[in-house]
């Protein structure tokens, strides 16, 4: 079983004024969670906007991220195809570039049942060699699998050894003891719930980048056995935390801005999926919760 653990910031996706994947802005992105001591770095999943990115434009995600991270921490990539082909030429050129490992996406822009949701994971699951997962997020993506479905595939597949979700502890906990161990479960949200996560057994989170530092540290503390200091880092945390997960488009809107400020990029705001722009009331709000989480 893999032993994959910690905290893998999701990588924005930063444009330039041209429209295109910003390359210097996705280096210095990673130089940042480096620095800020992630365990690993994570890319091509809804917070990198992966369904509104070319199938050229997320080989070069990952190929740019592979070259950035030269190999300090894991790549965890997530695959996304509108059907099995596509998703089978991700894998490969996930393979290709040496990623550690990997996370399927439902198809794109489909909502099949649960079995023929379960066919589509074990269909690529069963053509890599590489340590493989599932993004389980019935919340944002309106399909997934249950438990006892997730704790056939890992009995069906000795690489399927990972899932990342994106839900409320309550429910990503019932996951943990379906599976008995056998999977090792991440969550997402930005880092909500956090300790909360660590507790129920998650070995780490996939949150993302614009508050990698201080997660990273609430991280070790918990790992440390501290859980005092972990709840109180949480705690100034959470109203931030809050106000940027308050939906995926508020996330690709106002977590982006926030990123882009403590990374130290210079770049205009642009996103292909959010229709949410930033205004005065709500960067006057980010900037509140900032000052409340001592980030500046």
């Amino acid at each position: 079983m893999s032993d994959f653990h910690g905290i893998y910031p999701m990588i924005f996706a930063f444009y330039g004024e041209d429209g295109a994947l910003d390359r210097d802005a996705m280096r210095e992105q990673v130089r940042w969670c480096l620095e800020a001591g992630s365990h690993g770095v994570a890319c091509l999943g809804l917070g990198t906007e992966v369904s509104a990115l070319s199938e050229d434009e997320r080989i070069s995600v990952m190929e740019w991220a592979t070259q950035d991270i030269n190999g300090a921490v894991p790549l965890m990539v997530t695959i996304a195809g509108k059907d099995v082909a596509e998703a089978e030429k991700q894998m490969r050129a996930a393979e290709d570039v040496g990623a550690g490992w990997v996370v399927i996406q439902p198809p794109l822009g489909a909502k099949p049942d649960e079995d023929a949701l379960f066919d589509f994971f074990s269909e690529i699951i069963g053509n890599t060699r590489l340590p493989a997962g599932i993004q389980n997020v019935p919340e944002f993506l309106g399909v997934g699998l249950t438990p006892d479905y997730v704790t056939k595939l890992a009995q069906k597949h000795e690489n399927f050894t990972v899932m990342k979700g994106e839900g409320p502890v309550c429910d990503i906990r019932k996951y943990i003891e379906g599976t008995k161990g056998t999977v090792r479960i991440f969550n997402g949200r930005g880092g909500l719930e956090l300790p909360d996560n660590l507790r129920a057994g998650c070995p780490g989170m996939v949150p993302s980048v614009d508050m990698v530092d201080k997660e990273v540290v609430i991280y070790e503390a918990f790992k440390a056995g501290d859980m005092d200091r972990a709840y109180a880092l949480y705690r100034d945390l959470l109203p931030l935390i809050v106000f940027i997960m308050q939906s995926l488009n508020h996330y690709l809107c106002y977590g982006k801005i926030l990123g882009a400020r403590r990374i130290g990029l210079d770049i205009p705001f642009s996103s292909r999926i959010s229709p949410i722009t930033p205004d005065e009331f709500g960067l006057e709000s980010l900037n509140r919760f900032c000052k409340l989480a001592s980030i500046e």
